[in-house]
């Protein structure tokens, strides 16, 4: 079940944005901020992901079924053979000791579908950290919000890129305009339109197959490429 929404006035949309941005700029740790920001600020790019998912029959699928990304619906992933992207999901939560249960809801969506989707977004992130390959640090966090802006054109995205990109060493900010944003901008459009993809029910596929599959170009190694 989707948590209760918060239903906002224009202006008072406004003063959340504004808000949760500058709040987010001090702490860029507090998610819930940055969740807010993404639902004040993007209701026209999840109406445009909302018309495509209708478009799919993957889409429509999910938009029925409206499957949960929650411990309680994803642990068969740990009973995965190796090699599966199943598997490939697990090891990545496992090892980090994160849990899909610490999403923070979605509050300030309009409908249903709205609020549906904009959760979906928020619950899919750990796949595409799996399939591009990504590291959950800061780098590899603002390398994936380039892909989801070049998915869902969110612009809570394209902040977070410009607020990561901020608090980055010399030494990173120069591996991730030479590395990480080239191939993030091609990967994020080569790839099919991954809101559409019922990722819950390739589990036991091959992780290298569901790539090709679904147009995925892992992030190649910077030092390999580096040294090429």
């Amino acid at each position: 079940m989707l948590a209760a929404r918060v239903n906002l006035k224009g202006w008072q949309q406004a003063a959340v944005a504004v808000g949760s941005a500058f709040g987010a700029l001090l702490d860029p740790k507090r998610a819930d901020l940055i969740a807010a920001l993404g639902e004040t600020t993007g209701k026209p790019a999840f109406e445009r992901v909302l018309q495509r998912m209708k478009n799919s029959a993957e889409g429509r699928e999910i938009l029925f079924e409206r499957p949960r990304v929650i411990s309680t619906r994803v642990s068969h992933a740990w009973d995965m053979p190796e090699n599966t992207f199943g598997a490939a999901y697990a090891q990545f939560m496992g090892s980090r000791n994160f849990s899909p249960d610490d999403r923070p809801p979605v509050r300030f969506m309009e409908t249903d579908d709205l609020a549906f989707v904009a959760t979906r977004a928020r619950e899919v992130h750990d796949f595409w950290h799996v399939l591009f390959g990504l590291p959950t640090n800061l780098i590899g966090e603002t390398a994936l919000k380039v892909i989801e802006f070049e998915q869902m054109f969110l612009p809570m995205c394209m902040l977070s890129v410009v607020g990561g990109s901020a608090r980055f060493s010399e030494k990173q900010r120069r591996l991730f305009f030479q590395h990480y944003l080239p191939w993030a901008t091609k990967a994020g459009v080569k790839a099919t339109d991954l809101m559409s993809v019922y990722y819950e029910k390739h589990f036991h596929e091959d992780l290298e197959e569901v790539r090709r599959n679904w147009g995925i170009v892992p992030c190649p190694d910077p030092k390999v490429t580096s040294s090429a």
